[in-house]
């Protein structure tokens, strides 16, 4: 017991201070990418050619949606402007699909819910996973902001074993065929009023499987979805970022 006690001493306070202390990424982290439309008035398309999953429509400037990024850097490394780069923002998480669109530096951020829905949600989110086929990077993550370092629990915010425990549904992967019957009925199972959140690239547009005749290339070709985040798969802190927006937690910025 002492034993027990000495190392948890030692250990100290483990959880990062967010949203109130400043974040730390790794050097390796690959944020929201910026597009500086300046540097693209020749109309240059090597970053759309390069991109695997048709993300990047081209133009002066460029539009990137991250709904399909997968964060590979392969236009930043093909662009010979360097007019599309990487940054350490974890803040992407959208409302709707459309603002996923992005041509500067800047996006639309995810609104928070109307009143009622916050008074219903905003103290007590209790979140069913829908693994819709993905490759369990998105659904590593999400069982990452349970451990200590994030304690998504402090918020308020869990996640259930029952869809009829829920207030909604968080979904991963690209809805594959075999899928698409549960998901529907997952969602079905839980009591209105309910949300619909989808993480990842595979969930948001069908990810590097896009054009499989197996897949239905995101979420909300099945169910209406109320909150995408972006990302292959997406950070820890990119998802609670998202979560908290939605519950009107955070700065609107």
């Amino acid at each position: 017991m002492w034993k027990l006690l000495k190392t948890h001493f030692h250990q100290g306070y483990r959880t990062i201070d967010y949203p109130k202390g400043p974040v730390e990424f790794p050097d390796r982290f690959r944020g929201r990418p910026t597009v500086d439309g300046s540097k693209c008035a020749d109309g240059c398309t090597s970053c759309a050619q390069a991109c695997p999953t048709g993300a990047i429509q081209p133009g002066s400037p460029p539009v990137l949606d991250l709904g399909k990024c997968l964060f590979c850097q392969e236009c930043v490394n093909a662009c010979p402007a360097n007019a599309i780069t990487s940054t350490k923002n974890h803040k992407m998480a959208a409302r709707k699909r459309s603002d996923l669109f992005i041509s500067s530096s800047e996006m639309k951020l995810a609104a928070a819910l109307d009143e009622k829905a916050r008074k219903l949600f905003g103290r007590s989110l209790k979140l069913r996973h829908v693994a819709a086929g993905d490759c369990n990077g998105c659904a590593a993550e999400l069982i990452v902001t349970n451990i200590v370092t994030f304690d998504l629990s402090r918020f308020g915010i869990q996640f259930v074993a029952s869809p009829r425990h829920a207030d909604g549904i968080l979904i991963t992967g690209p809805v594959t065929e075999n899928m698409r019957l549960a998901l529907q009925k997952t969602y079905e199972a839980v009591p209105a009023p309910k949300l619909v959140i989808a993480a990842g690239a595979c969930a948001l547009s069908g990810g590097p499987f896009i054009g499989s005749p197996e897949i239905h290339h995101g979420a909300d070709s099945t169910v209406p979805v109320d909150l995408y985040v972006p990302g292959c798969p997406p950070h820890p802190l990119t998802i609670l970022d998202g979560l908290l927006r939605l519950l009107d937690r955070l700065p609107k910025t």
